[in-house]
């Protein structure tokens, strides 16, 4: 029998402040919401691609081990919007030669540790046009 096929995806964080989440992920970020269901707002990343944040009061305020990672062609872009929203970025974009990647990392409001990078290897699949 053949595995049944995934038709998009969404990752869902916890947030204890739901508007500045929104601030960070439509206003800095540009990410269209695309469902408000009052405790849980979810945007949408790329095409097929989204993200959701749930309002919850004893969501951790520092959580680990978690990347919330965006793929782009501008990650140089990317820095310069997050400095002109004053954002702090934990890690300026920087050629990481383990992994052949261009990336940056800032943390959002939750301090969720969010990653935007760049693929340099040619083996990583293009973009299926939606």
């Amino acid at each position: 029998m053949k595995n049944p096929s995934f038709q998009q995806q969404v990752t869902f964080l916890y947030t204890r402040d739901l508007e500045k989440s929104q601030a960070f992920y439509h206003d800095v970020l540009g990410l269209p919401m695309v469902l408000d269901q009052g405790t849980c707002r979810i945007y949408q990343v790329c095409p097929n691609g989204f993200i959701g944040l749930c309002q919850k009061p004893d969501a951790h305020q520092d959580p680990q081990g978690i990347i919330f990672t965006m793929v782009t062609d501008d990650v140089d872009g990317w820095y310069a919007r997050l400095q002109e929203h004053h954002i702090p970025v934990e890690k300026p974009p920087a050629l990481n030669p383990k992994y052949n990647i261009h990336h940056l990392f800032v943390r959002d409001p939750n301090g969720y540790l969010v990653e935007i990078q760049r693929f340099l290897d040619p083996a990583w699949p293009k973009p299926i046009p939606a």
